[in-house]
């Protein structure tokens, strides 16, 4: 699998129904998508739960690299190109995915992004996260690792943001879900 974001930071004042009426009218167009595990239309708003912009940032698992390849260079990021200029593109790879379906019901996506500090083994690296990383209600959640930049992305996706307390976490809310 390969997890895939690009996060396109809006000017302060833009006007956040732009994106909305953008996924409302497009988001279906990759359900169903070819080798898409799942693709999350994710946004966060300027004063909105803690946030201090306006950004649209999909985040795509595909489960493979061809899928991947078909959307970047057959056309359908183009649309992204047109609509916001040329983007940066995160690839990282999935270390723990605790997806299920059910991840379609989610309301919200939580971040946590931490560092992989050099170390003389990485051989029980993986527990060592799962263990480190906060327990929470959530079910749903993913950890995507980056050996280029050594860091570590936590996602969780729940429903309510009452019973969730994470100081330095990124709040998005999810759009659209395309399975």
């Amino acid at each position: 699998m390969i997890a895939m974001q690009y996060k396109i930071v809006l000017p302060m004042d833009y006007d956040m129904k732009i994106i909305r009426r953008r996924v409302d009218n497009n988001g279906y167009k990759t359900d169903g998508f070819q080798d898409l595990k799942f693709k999350m239309y994710l946004i966060t708003e300027k004063g909105v739960n803690k946030n201090l912009q306006n950004s649209y940032c999909p985040l795509y698992i595909w489960k493979d690299s061809n899928g991947l390849n078909n959307f970047l260079f057959d056309g359908f990021y183009d649309n992204i190109i047109t609509s916001f200029g040329w983007q940066k593109v995160s690839i990282g790879i999935p270390l723990i995915d605790k997806t299920t379906d059910k991840i379609k019901d989610s309301k919200y996506a939580f971040e946590i992004i931490k560092e992989i500090e050099p170390q003389e083994s990485l051989k029980n690296l993986k527990d060592k996260i799962e263990k480190d990383i906060i327990n929470m209600e959530s079910k749903e959640y993913l950890i995507i690792y980056n050996p280029d930049k050594w860091k570590y992305h936590v996602f969780y996706f729940v429903n309510e943001l009452s019973k969730v307390k994470l100081e330095k976490a990124i709040i998005y809310s999810i759009l659209h879900v395309s399975l």
